[in-house]
């Protein structure tokens, strides 16, 4: 079982920033797989960005740009640097780790999500 626990969400006006952390409990080599998914109330959730084991990163369309995931090996942990917040970007961010399942709707593992409010 790999536990996730996500922090750094809150509220910022649009046009500000946040960075968001996940911190995994077992070392990120045997993991595949991270990923920051996103969840509005009423909609579906939608993978916005992903970083293999190689550090190679995608973004979702609607972040590019303004989102910078990153991972930090030796600490466990991956980020994910929001720039340019808009209100749309408003949801609750969940952290997820691939080993055998990492696809743009399903995961192995799942944080417990962090909410992330941008004000007009």
């Amino acid at each position: 079982q790999v536990h996730l626990v996500e922090s750094g969400g809150g509220l910022v006006q649009a046009g500000g920033s946040l960075r968001l952390s996940c911190a995994a409990s077992e070392s990120i080599f045997s993991i595949n797989a991270m990923g920051w998914y996103r969840q509005a109330p009423g909609k579906q959730r939608a993978l916005v960005a992903v970083i293999t084991s190689g550090g190679r990163t995608k973004y979702a369309d609607s972040v590019k740009g303004r989102f910078t995931m990153s991972a930090d090996n030796a600490r466990n942990t991956v980020y994910l640097e929001m720039n340019s917040l808009k209100p749309e970007d408003t949801a609750v961010y969940y952290c997820a780790a691939g080993i055998t399942i990492f696809t743009r709707t399903h995961a192995d593992y799942w944080g417990q999500g962090t909410q992330v409010t941008v004000s007009s």
